[in-house]
């Protein structure tokens, strides 16, 4: 029979496009000796971008074949957050998993079950069937060092919800100090299921294979200390542990994106501030015209997408991309005043093309880890922007062990920022000593990120551990 590895993303293409690139990892790595099988809910979450970027994967890269489960709803109605919809939806999928993993089974030999942390809810179904099941962590080693502590600091609440507790400071091992205020979204409140849910997942962890995390030994060294010494699980076991990064996925290029491209080629070496804020980086109106004025009084050239502002429709997804109104979002004259240095594009842009152009020397960023990675592996040095989820330990960890970004200055209640503050802040990463050492700190990475990929080189050697348990 022919050995296959199963993996089961979340939902959601950022999530999906992560396991793909560990799905081809892993093809290389083995010369092509075990099938890849993606699985794939259906339901609420799909988009038009997610349907045809499997159908492109599908045509280019015959050993990895996707398995959709049948469809189902969810109540959108519900009085909770979209975090404990989606949790929800996930979980009603678990018996799709473990019949999908069975019929897998009677074809093909499954060596390895990978799944990802929001897929907790089919760690008893590997363990069910007697196959090793992993978790691919996409977060960084920080942050997954972090989220083995946060059941500890559960327990220190007295029941009140982070969200509460304003003044209140968590201390890690091997990670920056965090607010309470700043835990991830479904972490805030103890009221809303989605707690639980994440805090299941995290406790989760501990009883799994093994964790593949997205990162490289040189980039975070404290962090993989602190785990490998068993400081972040104290009193069990931490799971053996593999460090495969940078992982990035390849930009997807559009045809509309390429006068983007061009205008960048005719910029000077280094002098382009990037700011781009992920799939669901959208700000309402005032805070997209403090950016913009912001922008114009730093006088530097700038490359920024814009997207629509936020919507309440639970069933609106992160990748639809309306088309913007530019002139009612932006300040009367801005695009005028300012056509000589700087350039705005609708909803997208090929994020990894910019960052790789020579002209680009700064991006804003929300901290996603995605984003985090491509830019390390561009050398392109970071002004820090948290906006949700695990953003604001990456903020921390990009500011005060890698030394290579900026923070801003948010204001507490909603994390609004200034356009003074911004001015501030790119007028520090491009033309401060600051912005120079970050810049030298963020190429001296860069290549460390790419050594970690060579034949002899860390992440080579994780991944070549790893593929040892498949075979046990």
């Amino acid at each position: 029979m022919q050995n296959t590895i199963v993996l089961y993303p979340s939902p959601g293409l950022g999530h999906v496009l992560s396991m793909v690139e560990l799905g081809k990892l892993i093809l290389r790595h083995s010369n092509n000796r075990y099938s890849i099988t993606i699985l794939l809910t259906t339901g609420f979450w799909d988009t038009p971008s997610i349907i045809s970027y499997i159908d492109s994967v599908s045509k280019a890269s015959p050993s990895i074949s996707f398995l959709r489960f049948p469809s189902i709803s969810v109540d959108l109605s519900r009085n909770c957050s979209g975090a404990a919809i989606g949790f929800q939806f996930i979980r009603n999928h678990a018996s799709n998993a473990h019949l999908s993993l069975q019929e897998i089974s009677k074809t093909r030999n499954v060596s390895a079950f990978v799944i990802d942390l929001f897929c907790s809810s089919s760690l008893a179904v590997g363990k069910e069937l007697k196959i090793p099941t992993f978790y691919f962590f996409t977060s960084g080693a920080s942050v997954l060092a972090a989220f083995l502590q946060i059941p500890q600091f559960d327990q220190q609440t007295n029941g009140r919800s982070f969200k509460d507790l304003p003044d209140t400071v968590f201390h890690f091992q091997g990670v920056p100090p965090l607010r309470a205020v700043h835990m991830p979204e479904p972490l805030l409140d103890r009221q809303d299921p989605a707690y639980h849910d994440f805090m299941s997942f995290l406790s989760s962890l501990q009883h799994s294979d093994g964790i593949i995390v997205n990162t490289f030994g040189d980039l975070e060294p404290i962090s993989i200390k602190a785990i490998a010494d068993g400081l972040c699980l104290p009193h069990a076991p931490t799971p053996p542990t593999f460090y495969i990064g940078p992982l990035i996925a390849p930009g997807k290029g559009e045809a509309e994106t390429d006068y983007c491209l061009s205008w960048l080629e005719k910029q000077p070496s280094r002098s382009v501030v990037f700011l781009c804020f992920g799939s669901r980086g959208m700000f309402y109106p005032p805070q997209l015209k403090e950016i913009a004025q912001g922008l114009e009084k730093s006088g530097e050239r700038f490359l920024w997408v814009v997207k629509d502002p936020p919507n309440s429709d639970k069933t609106r997804q992160a990748e639809d991309c309306p088309d913007v109104d530019l002139d009612n979002l932006l300040p009367e004259g801005f695009m005028e005043r300012t056509k000589d240095r700087g350039l705005v594009v609708k909803s997208f842009a090929p994020q990894v093309a910019v960052l790789n152009k020579d002209s680009v020397g700064g991006f804003v960023t929300h901290c996603g880890w995605n984003s985090v990675l491509e830019a390390v592996v561009a050398g392109v040095p970071m002004i820090a922007w948290p906006l949700y989820a695990e953003q604001h330990l990456n903020r921390n960890i990009l500011v005060e062990d890698l030394k290579m970004a900026i923070p801003v200055e948010q204001r507490d209640e909603d994390g609004f920022v200034s356009g003074a503050e911004l001015e501030k802040r790119v007028r520090e990463l491009m033309e401060s000593e600051n912005g120079r050492a970050l810049r030298e700190r963020s190429r001296e990475m860069k290549e460390k990120g790419l050594a970690a990929l060579g034949p002899s080189g860390s992440s080579t050697k994780a991944l070549a551990q790893f593929a040892e348990l498949w075979k046990q």
